[in-house]
């Protein structure tokens, strides 16, 4: 029902959507996204109404090979935002499907569904403002149910497609170690290259604007607003990428695969975005279809205490400029975690371990 009432709303202020209508024309019309910058005089013939305001213009496309072709099937449909955001309601609607699926066949309770379907940020910023992020959660949701039922290449090749949406579930390839076949992972590499050769300009991979935002965006994230200016930006982002890859390390060293363990997938994009240069709240979506058990509870947390942080788009409606998030939101945001982290530690008992699962 939420869902009805936001998609009647035109898209948030953070207007993304808006970019991939953008980068959707323009791969159908033959262009490249990574090259054509859509403030360029020269492309003032290919915008349409929707397009001609879209955010950050002298930046050429971010989004990875995969996000690309998702946005071209759509607006081949249909070139509008109001497309892309049904799209997204689709893929929203297809992990509860597929969650349900999951549950029933390990065994566990269905009604951890809702713990994903009542999340706000599903009708924020799916329905709402309508973010690619939900695509790459789906395919990611999908992978981690084809390794529960053993199904190899599928999941390769769906957490390939996920990484090529955006590349944050690459923090996750630990888990995948000696359980996918070589081949496997082959097949899923192999399916990835093959997204970006339309894209390949003087036989280089273009990244577009990546380089840009790893420089330039910063947005409610503590750990490197702490760093920043210690060390060069891309070192940082190396950092929060081994936050995450030796999170996702550690617990498959000590956990064999689980039957539907998704504290495994959720705590090492956690980590990495924890320490990323920019955690703007639609980033969370990837975490939200894993939030099924209580080792989870504090991510669980921050989906809801970062919803605070709209007050930025809020303050920039009523005419001021885009700036650093005000320091009691951050405070909130992550006081509220850090409480609930404090809570947990002393409700637990001495004597508790941490359940073991396995998929092997």
């Amino acid at each position: 029902m939420w869902d009805v009432e936001f998609l009647r709303l035109s898209p948030g202020a953070d207007d993304d959507i808006h970019r991939y209508v953008w980068d959707g024309r323009l791969h159908r019309l033959g262009y490249n996204p990574y090259i054509v910058v859509p403030s360029d005089p020269a492309a003032k013939a290919l915008h349409t109404p929707e397009t001609s305001n879209l955010n950050n213009p002298d930046l050429p496309s971010p989004y990875p090979a995969g996000a690309q072709f998702f946005f071209r099937a759509v607006t081949a449909i249909q070139e509008s935002t109001f497309a892309l955001k049904v799209s997204f309601v689709v893929c929203e609607f297809a992990i509860v499907f597929v969650l349900l699926d999951v549950l029933r066949c390990t065994g566990r309770a269905a009604h951890l569904v809702l713990v994903f379907a009542w999340n706000p940020l599903l009708a924020i910023e799916v329905a709402g403002s309508g973010h690619i992020d939900i695509v790459g959660a789906l395919l990611l949701v999908v992978s981690a149910a084809a390794l529960v039922r053993r199904w190899r290449a599928t999941a390769a090749v769906a957490l390939g497609l996920a990484i090529a949406v955006k590349f944050l579930p690459i923090v996750l390839l630990p888990l995948y170690w000696k359980r996918v076949r070589i081949r496997d992972a082959a097949l899923g590499a192999a399916v990835v290259g093959l997204l970006y050769v339309p894209f390949l300009h003087h036989g280089r991979i273009p990244i577009g604007s990546l380089g840009t935002y790893v420089r330039s965006f910063r947005f409610n994230g503590p750990v490197f607003a702490v760093l920043d200016g210690v060390a060069a930006p891309q070192l940082l982002v190396g950092v929060a990428v081994l936050a995450g890859l030796g999170t996702a390390t550690w617990l498959r060293i000590r956990r064999s695969a689980p039957e539907w363990c998704g504290d495994l997938f959720a705590w090492p994009m956690a980590a990495t975005l924890l320490c990323a240069p920019a955690v703007f709240p639609w980033y969370l979506l990837w975490l939200v279809p894993f939030l099924t058990s209580t080792s989870t509870l504090l991510i669980a947390v921050w989906t809801v205490s970062i919803i605070p942080v709209y007050i930025q788009w809020h303050l920039r409606t009523l005419g001021r400029p885009w700036g650093a998030l005000p320091g009691w939101v951050m405070l909130l945001e992550y006081g509220c975690v850090a409480i609930a982290a404090a809570i947990i530690a002393l409700r637990r008992s001495p004597q508790s371990a941490t359940p073991r699962c396995s998929m092997e």
